[in-house]
């Protein structure tokens, strides 16, 4: 049984899908494949309006870092840190010789594992309700609540943006109810 732990590998930028890749490869047919894990390059999904459309798009939440599971014996540390892109294991430094683990409570929350704070104040919306975005890049937009999900924690909205009605995804806590 081997004893995983999490690690975040510096990259260079643009190069951490490359480095992803690379660790899969180098490892593949190796005895060195027993011993790493997943390998995260977390995104998050995004939008952007061009010529009056929405537009998907996933833009990386840590630029120049791969997250990496494993257990990292020296020979498998040797070989990602000779990859092309690869700069180094985050926690050495000049005191530390060997890369700090992440702790388990950080990865929860990067895997969206984490325990919700059970004092975070509950939002009740319905449909048809005027709110007003707090937060994001619709700061300041009113809009109409037009879709809640079961939990409450999304909701979308319909606002205004250059005089054309926009559909916008947004977490309960970036929006105030309006005085009616």
């Amino acid at each position: 049984m081997s004893d995983k732990k999490w690690y975040v590998i510096h990259t260079y930028s643009g190069h951490e899908n490359k480095v992803k890749a690379a660790i899969e490869k180098g490892v593949e047919g190796t005895d060195m494949k027993d011993l790493v894990g997943q390998i995260l390059v977390p995104v998050r999904k995004t939008f952007i309006i061009r010529d009056g459309k929405k537009i998907d798009r996933e833009r990386k939440l840590f630029t120049s870092y791969v997250i990496l599971e494993a257990d990292l014996t020296p020979a498998l540390r040797a070989t990602i840190l000779s990859l092309a892109g690869v700069t180094r294991f985050l926690g050495t430094g000049k005191d530390r010789k060997e890369p700090t683990p992440l702790p388990e409570e950080e990865v929860n929350r990067l895997l969206g594992i984490a325990d919700r704070d059970p004092e975070a104040k509950s939002f009740n919306y319905m449909l048809g309700d005027p709110v007003r975005v707090t937060a994001g890049p619709f700061t300041d937009f009113e809009g109409v609540v037009t879709k809640v999900t079961d939990d409450g924690a999304k909701l979308w909205i319909d606002v205004t943006v250059f005089g054309r009605r926009t559909p916008v995804e947004l977490s309960a806590q970036q929006v105030e109810l309006l005085k009616k």
